[in-house]
């Protein structure tokens, strides 16, 4: 097949190059020349993906891959258009489609008769066939499932490790009538690889579902209830602080028998996932008080650790703290919805001297991010913000005059920090 993936970002150029490892033909379109820069050198425009620089070296080399801004001759090439374009949201949640809506009047502009179009970024329900399939026919003269197919088919993968999630997730996809799905599901075969999964009832090859619809809920589901669960064990978090218990020992008790996945409780929910798309589930459902509540109650968190911050160091009025972590995750070089902002933004509102340091930034990216880069001098406090490796082997002699390590993550050996108290979300304010 000849393959077009519309959007080579951290999902869109591993999901290329995956296309492109099978022995398909691919061409991946981005509107950042930059970007289609890179890609056309061979080399990954974001670090640490596992795999990612020498799979991409090679489909480039082979002739497999190729990168342009011209999203329109890429379609008008390409059996198959795969979209993974953002969709941002504003501060109430509502979503913003407008750079969606321009790559499918590329891709509209470019269509012709027989393509199937599966669309990859998670959408509030009823999106594909409500808003996108109109579009398209609007912008080709074609007719959505007549004249081309249209799925939808949400990413389920972690970055860092997207081509191993590819291999062990079920694919879900649902189009538009069931000759799209057919049509999608016969894509994803071919372009996927996948481990056995005997603990699954079907398998873990792809799943199709009844429609775009299910398969649009299936992803607003499973990452809506990972910001519940995340809220509750935030919220066990404070009572275990409260009456001195520590809430590791309580959730590895409850885990151990099946019917109970508490998560970990953490200083914040960040990156394009988590924080983001119980808002789009609740552009569908407003009514819904459980996912509103959690919500609420995870970006509460950030200064709810200062405050913990505070009670055991004291007043924070000019007091240097040294935030440990910009990106959202460890790992990772984003900062999407990273609490590292509102951590920092409660830091000083209390009065703190705040510093921001991480292995993946340098001061320069930090201050063009709107974060105060730490300048190196002695902190009477840390704040551990993302989990980043480096972390587990710090401890206090690398920081001569710390106090106070407040581990947002619990990603600091206990043992390196003696002489300093280490506070941990949901420890009990106790020692450890």
């Amino acid at each position: 097949m000849h393959i077009c993936v519309v959007g080579l970002g951290k999902i869109g150029l591993p999901l290329a190059v995956q296309f492109a490892a099978k022995g398909h033909r691919v061409t991946g379109a981005d509107i950042a020349p930059a970007v289609v820069a890179a890609v056309t050198a061979g080399r990954p425009p974001f670090p640490r993906e596992a795999r990612l620089d020498e799979l991409l070296a090679e489909t480039v080399a082979a002739g497999r891959l190729h990168a342009t801004t011209d999203t329109v001759a890429a379609t008008a090439a390409a059996d198959a258009v795969v979209i993974v374009v953002p969709l941002l949201t504003d501060a109430d949640g509502r979503p913003d489609f407008a750079l969606l809506d321009a790559a499918t009047d590329a891709v509209a502009a470019g269509l012709r008769p027989g393509t199937l179009i599966s669309y990859e970024t998670t959408l509030p329900v009823g999106t594909v066939r409500g808003r996108f399939a109109r579009r398209l026919e609007a912008g080709s003269g074609l007719t959505a499932g007549r004249d081309f197919a249209l799925v939808f088919s949400p990413e389920r993968v972690r970055t860092g490790r997207v081509f191993a999630d590819l291999r062990r997730y079920p694919k879900l996809v649902g189009g538009i009538d069931e000759e799209s799905t057919r049509r999608g599901v016969e894509f994803y075969r071919a372009v996927l690889d996948f481990d056995p999964r005997p603990d699954l009832p079907r398998g873990n090859g792809v799943w199709p579902l009844s429609g775009a619809e299910a398969a649009e809920f299936a992803k607003l589901a499973e990452t809506t209830y990972r910001d519940v669960n995340i809220a509750l064990v935030n919220q066990f978090a404070r009572l275990a602080d409260r009456v001195g218990v520590d809430l590791a020992e309580v959730i590895d008790a409850c885990n151990s028998q099946p019917y109970s996945h508490l998560h970990r409780p953490g200083i914040a929910v960040g990156g394009h996932c988590i924080p983001v798309y119980p808002r789009l589930y609740l552009w569908n459902d407003p009514e819904a008080t459980v996912v509103r509540a959690a919500r609420e109650a995870n970006e509460q968190v950030p200064a709810y650790a200062v405050g913990l911050l505070a009670g055991a160091l004291g007043p924070l009025d000019g007091a240097a703290v040294t935030v440990l972590g910009a990106s959202y995750r460890g790992g990772v070089k984003e900062t999407a919805v990273s609490g590292v902002f509102p951590l920092v933004e409660a830091l000083q509102a209390a009065g703190a001297v705040v510093g921001v340091s991480d292995p993946l930034y340098t001061p320069e990216e930090l201050a063009a991010l709107g974060l105060p880069p730490d300048d190196g001098k002695p902190a009477v406090a840390l704040v551990v913000q993302a989990d980043h490796p480096e972390y587990r082997d710090l401890g206090a002699v690398d920081f001569p005059g710390v106090q106070v390590l407040l581990d947002g993550r619990r990603v600091t050996d206990p043992a390196r920090w003696e002489g300093v108290r280490r506070i941990v979300l949901g420890g009990g304010n106790a020692l450890r």
